[in-house]
C-alpha cells in the first residue's frame, strides 16, 4: 500500500503489529519495485511448473523435493528436514511423497538413529527421472530468467538474495 491509501480495518480482533499512523507506507517507486518482483516471480515460478510439467510429467514441487533428495549424503532426508527445505507443511509433503512412492521414485523408511522418524529416501528410479527433468528445468531457468538479464543485473540479483536470505533465515 501507498500514503494514500487507506489501511482496511482489521476484522480478526487481534491488534495490528504496528498502528496504522506509525505504518511506513511503499512510496511510488517501492511500490513499482515490490509488484515488478512479486508478478514477476509469480509469473516466472508458473512459467517453470508449466513448461516442466509439460515436457517431464513432474511439477515444479516435485522436481523440488527430488532435488533436495538428490543432494544430500544417501539421497535421504528426515520427512520433517525435507519439509523445511521445500517450504512445505509436513502434511502437504506427505501427501507429495506419497505421490512419489507410487512411481517409485521416493521410498519411507523408519530413522535408524530413533526408530520413531522417518526418512524420505531417493530411489534410482527417482534420480533418473531427476536426470531427465534437470535439462528442461535449467533450460527454462536460463530462458526465462538469466538470458533476460545483464551479467551487472545478475550480480545484482544474487547480492539482493543473499541480503534477504540471511534477514529471513534469522527470523522465527
Amino acid at each position: 500500500m501507498t500514503s494514500d491509501v487507506s489501511p482496511v480495518a482489521r476484522t480478526t480482533g487481534a491488534p495490528a503489529a504496528v498502528p496504522p499512523a506509525a505504518t511506513r507506507w511503499l512510496d511510488p517507486d517501492e511500490q513499482r519495485a515490490w509488484r515488478a518482483w512479486l508478478y514477476s516471480w509469480m509469473l516466472l515460478d508458473d512459467r517453470l511448473d508449466r513448461e516442466l510439467t509439460r515436457e517431464t510429467g513432474i511439477s515444479h514441487a516435485y522436481y523440488e523435493i527430488l532435488v533436495q533428495l538428490s543432494e544430500t549424503e544417501g539421497r535421504q532426508l528426515r520427512m520433517s528436514e525435507l519439509a523445511e527445505r521445500c517450504l512445505s507443511s509436513r502434511s502437504r509433503l506427505s501427501h507429495a511423497v506419497s505421490r512419489l512412492e507410487e512411481r517409485g521414485w521416493v521410498r519411507r523408511q523408519v530413522c535408524p538413529e530413533d526408530g520413531r522418524g522417518q526418512l524420505a529416501v531417493l530411489t534410482d528410479e527417482g534420480f533418473s527421472a531427476l536426470e531427465g527433468a534437470a535439462p528442461v528445468h535449467v533450460e527454462s531457468v536460463r530462458s526465462h530468467l538469466f538470458d533476460q538479464l545483464s551479467p551487472e543485473q545478475v550480480v545484482a540479483m544474487r547480492d539482493i538474495g543473499d541480503t534477504l536470505l540471511r534477514h529471513l533465515h534469522d527470523e522465527p
